[in-house]
């Protein structure tokens, strides 16, 4: 058995660990609490018919449930990675998963915020889950291998804003929601297609959307941006045929009208236009992620 004096130092140890970072050391689980009797996530529903094939009952109330994953990232700054444990013991890590390559992309161009891209895992098409997040002492971290998760400033940049959206998500209101259901069903259906539409659709880098005088307002106008990355691939730029039909699935007979809709660059948007709208990501529009653990 290994004496305590042995064991690497954490705040020593944690002194190269920096947020991104991630580790693939095996045997690593993230535990989080369920009820097995009304299980709602893939591991309880396992856990529970695990148990029910055994003839075990079911237990009571919340259980700790083990899940294992291929690796953690490193969600906590870097600045309180490397204070004294004594000062903050504690960092957050998420789990990673595999998800399918059109949503690697989408990812990656921070389109889906309930997940994060890890630049040095892209080949293996592991990224960052932020919709399951563990505390972990840092004692525990220290015994981890790290495995640097970015090499340029753009790519923790990136990684950083994938975070802060996560928690920054504009809510709009659920009329407006039904509004565009048929456009949101529309976008589903068609976004990882290889057609001219799909490529259109994976052309732009986001959609922003102004309420007009603003959302409680008995009547709104909307404004919509299609913010072009460039000209879609392998097909003929149509994006005015393409905004027709899609702003055509947009539900206008409540409160929402729609003023004016384009596809523009950024540098075509005013900061005005950019600061007063509102950012509709590809979670919105989804229901059914692409996503494979393991």
């Amino acid at each position: 058995m290994t004496s305590p004096d042995q064991l690497p130092d954490p705040d020593a140890t944690l002194q190269v660990w920096r947020q991104g970072d991630v580790t693939l050391d095996a045997d690593l689980t993230f535990v989080h609490f369920a009820d097995l009797s009304r299980p709602t996530s893939p591991a309880a529903h396992q856990a529970a018919e695990a148990m029910l094939r055994q003839g075990e009952a079911l237990p009571e109330g919340p259980v700790p449930l083990m899940d294992n994953v291929p690796g953690f990232v490193m969600l906590t700054q870097t600045c309180d990675i490397v204070r004294p444990s004594a000062e903050r013991p504690y960092v957050e890590v998420a789990p990673l998963i595999m998800v399918s390559p059109d949503w690697l992309e989408d990812i990656r161009m921070l389109r889906r915020p309930a997940f994060a891209y890890v630049p040095a895992l892209a080949e293996e098409r592991l990224v960052a889950d932020l919709d399951r997040i563990m505390t972990v002492e840092k004692a525990v971290v220290a015994s981890w291998r790290r495995i640097p998760g970015w090499s340029t400033d753009s790519e923790i940049r990136a990684f950083a804003k994938a975070l802060a959206r996560k928690r920054a998500r504009f809510a709009f209101p659920n009329d407006f929601n039904v509004a565009t259901a048929k456009l949101q069903e529309r976008f589903k259906k068609k976004h990882n297609r290889h057609h001219a539409e799909g490529a259109h659709l994976k052309a732009f880098s986001e959609i922003r959307i102004r309420a007009a005088p603003s959302w409680d307002s008995d009547q709104v106008a909307i404004s919509l941006w299609f913010i072009k990355s460039g000209d879609p691939k392998g097909v003929p730029a149509a994006w005015p045929d393409w905004i027709d039909a899609w702003t055509a699935l947009f539900e206008e007979s409540g409160r929402f009208q729609i003023e004016t809709a384009v596809a523009c660059l950024l540098q075509d948007m005013t900061a005005r236009d950019y600061v007063e709208s509102d950012r509709l990501d590809l979670d919105q529009l989804s229901v059914s992620p692409e996503r494979k653990h393991g």
